[in-house]
């Protein structure tokens, strides 16, 4: 299995010359990402992680496309497609919840969390769905919930944002304990935040014993099946 990151959140999956897209938001080149795609898995609504023109672009550029999405979103996008003439949009955009098993381009899904993590006591819930690819790679979307029953060998792990406290994303790389953490959510980062969060991530991963090590935008990185 190989990845590659495409800014921020969003990341490129292929396994057996198979490819899904995880979060193509507008924080990231998603046009450039979701090129060659036969899946894309949307963790949650902000549009940072589903840049929603993009997504209908490559539905439309790609009959074949399927998107899967939590299904407080999927109406929103069923609603999108067919208004924006999508085929069969209905039938190819498809609504999970946590606790799901499906397969995606040739690959298995287990879905796990439920919620985005908390911004402030006065901002709505927002539902967040994370995805954990081939028994290995887990991206948990904008959530700290640590998925229970599975053993993630690929942690892709949040390192900034309005929601996030560089504590936290220390308890959650130190409790789930996956033997590789590759830092994603870092699009509003100039290069100082990103050394600094770097440094302070790779510093805990250190002290257990873990691998940390960062993605270059547009780079492919092996994962192991």
């Amino acid at each position: 299995m190989e990845i590659t990151k495409f800014n921020h959140a969003c990341i490129k999956v292929q396994s057996q010359h198979r490819t899904l897209v995880i979060d193509p938001g507008n924080f990231s080149p998603s046009h450039q990402a979701l090129q060659g795609a036969e899946a894309i898995l949307i963790t949650h609504e902000h549009a940072d992680h589903c840049d929603l023109d993009a997504v209908l672009a490559a539905m439309t550029d790609n009959p074949e496309l399927t998107v899967f999405t939590p299904s407080a979103l999927a109406p929103t996008i069923v609603a999108a497609a067919r208004a924006a003439g999508v085929s069969e949009a209905a039938a190819r955009i498809h609504a999970v919840v946590p606790g799901m098993n499906f397969t995606a381009a040739g690959m298995e899904i287990s879905t796990h969390g439920g919620l985005h993590a908390v911004i402030h006591h006065s901002m709505p819930a927002v539902s967040n769905v994370g995805y954990f690819i081939n028994k290995n790679l887990f991206h948990p979307g904008d959530s700290y919930q640590v998925p229970e029953g599975i053993s993630i060998r690929t942690l892709l792990i949040p390192a900034h944002a309005p929601w996030a406290k560089i504590g936290e994303s220390i308890e959650f790389l130190s409790i789930v304990a996956a033997p590789v953490n590759i830092p994603i959510h870092d699009g509003l980062l100039n290069d100082r935040g990103l050394a600094l969060v770097d440094r302070l991530l790779g510093g805990a991963a250190s002290a257990r014993a873990l691998n940390y090590h960062r993605i270059l935008n547009g780079e492919a990185q092996s994962v192991d099946d």
